[in-house]
């Protein structure tokens, strides 16, 4: 990437506790950035500065933390002083049955939007909105009849997934380019779109797909569903984010973010033991015969920010790693 000036104002970076804000802000205080992250909690604010230095930056001087709620208006103002770039990288993650679907919409949609408009009325130029695949791939079948590969013309379809999360990253997207599209002096937005986030942990909060290969680890998780899924890590997802910063084509641009490698949780069961040299009690349930086929394109991330991907053996393992060192010596 070219250099560039960095520029004087904080960045902010939403969820900055989270596990992708955590590294975010790592990788932002890494590159030279002053950033400003928020935080639902008073009692979560020194995890920023924590989760930094576990990646072994140094934030003094360079990090400030902000109380807001995506469900209130109350600090926005603050957060976005002076800020002309902004990272919205939390949403609400919540597992709940489909009658209780606003409890996780509702949030993610009013939440995305509440962002942007505060960005609006704050002059911020650039706002890099973490959506997901769950918002372009989703739907009663995944393999496509005539074999092309999921790129970023797609959309779940809304009229088959009744998963509450799927269908909050699907509708807090679409309103995020409703709400550009019709703010002509609003900021400029990109949308990343990962596959299914790996990579080694900082400490703190987990994902859900990486509390999962801790789960698989402890012996607490007696089973996973049968599916196919794209991998991408964790690393490379905060790199994206920084990258857009200095790539003005991208944006008005969704990106997908995927190592290219589709995976199976039996694969990861295998390749856990076999490298780990643990016992893995875990075991995949769920459709029989053949899985159909899955294809998820980076061609975009890689012509547009210049991106190379961590294979998913490489960002499983070293996911594996973090959670669990001490079984992990003889990882090859």
């Amino acid at each position: 990437m070219p250099e560039t000036a960095l520029p004087e104002n904080p960045v902010l970076v939403t969820g900055g506790n989270g596990y992708v804000g955590g590294r975010l802000v790592a990788t932002l205080l890494d590159r030279g950035y002053r950033v400003r992250a928020t935080v639902r909690d008073a009692a979560r604010a020194d995890a920023v500065g924590h989760l930094a230095r576990a990646a072994g930056v140094d934030p003094t001087g360079r990090l400030e933390t902000v109380m807001t709620s995506l469900d209130d208006d109350a600090g926005w103002t603050e957060a976005l002083a002076d800020v002309s770039v902004v990272h919205h990288v939390a949403s609400p993650f919540l597992s709940v049955p489909p009658e209780r679907a606003d409890e996780v919409i509702a949030p993610a949609v009013d939440g995305t939007l509440r962002v942007l408009r505060h960005a609006r009325d704050a002059g911020a130029a650039q706002v890099v909105l973490t959506s997901s695949f769950a918002a372009v791939g989703y739907g009663p079948a995944t393999a496509r009849p005539d074999g092309r590969p999921y790129d970023e013309r797609d959309w779940t379809d809304l009229d088959h997934p009744n998963d509450p999360y799927i269908r909050s990253k699907v509708l807090a997207e679409r309103a995020a380019w409703a709400f550009v599209a019709e703010e002509s002096d609003g900021p400029g937005l990109t949308v990343l779109n990962p596959t299914g986030i790996f990579g080694p942990v900082l400490g703190g909060r987990l994902s859900t797909s990486v509390g999962a290969v801790g789960a698989m680890l402890t012996g607490d998780l007696p089973a996973l569903p049968r599916m196919r899924f794209g991998v991408v890590d964790v690393r490379d997802v905060a790199e994206a984010h920084v990258r857009v910063m200095t790539t003005p084509a991208a944006v008005g641009e969704r990106i997908l973010l995927t190592s290219g490698d589709v995976v199976t949780w039996g694969w990861v069961i295998e390749l856990l033991r076999r490298e780990l040299g643990v016992e893995i009690a875990t075991v995949e349930q769920g459709a029989v015969g053949e899985l159909p086929p899955l294809a998820i394109s980076n061609d975009k991330a890689r012509r547009l920010l210049g991106m190379s991907f961590r294979p998913a053996r490489a960002t499983l393992l070293d996911t594996a790693r973090s959670l669990a060192p001490s079984r992990s010596d003889g990882v090859r």
